[in-house]
């Protein structure tokens, strides 16, 4: 019985925990037209006061996980180059990590341009992992799926 109350315990804790990492920040997705075929897809973070969100390129020595984004694949969509970062990155020490670090705070817009392979409306979808910290701590990466609509 000591057991099993133990178990739902650490349970309980690691979901708490998995969903606050989520509410530390806000995911919205969207598309925006650049010519007939091609669109840059927009994956912005809105992160919570006091906490930070690591960029795709840390250094080596860097302790923390780089934010990434996966892309799962569509016949009609061609990616084209890699995703970049549209916001004010920091470039410091990180207390939380003790190393040097690169991270947003407030906003940070993950752009992917893609081409359509034929006109027809689809989607884009994968998965964005991320991890947030504050000065003091770090909470455990979180994996979120997104779908972007492509009219």
């Amino acid at each position: 019985m000591k057991q099993m109350i133990v178990t739902l315990a650490a349970v309980l804790v690691s979901v708490v925990v998995m969903a606050q990492s989520k509410t530390k920040v806000n995911w919205t997705y969207t598309a925006k037209k650049i010519t007939d075929k091609k669109y840059e897809l927009h994956l912005s973070a809105s992160i919570q006061g006091g906490w930070h969100l690591y960029s795709q390129n840390l250094d080596k020595d860097a302790i923390a996980l780089p934010t990434t984004v996966k892309f799962n694949k569509n016949p009609l969509v061609a990616l084209s180059g890699k995703v970049k970062e549209d916001g004010k990155l920091i470039a410091e020490f990180d207390k939380a990590t003790q190393s040097n670090s690169k991270y947003f705070k407030d906003k940070v817009d993950f752009v992917q341009e893609v081409t359509l392979k034929a006109k027809a409306k689809t989607s884009v979808s994968g998965e964005v992992e991320f991890m947030v910290c504050d000065d003091k701590s770090c909470l455990p990466p979180s994996k979120i799926p997104f779908t972007i609509a492509i009219q």
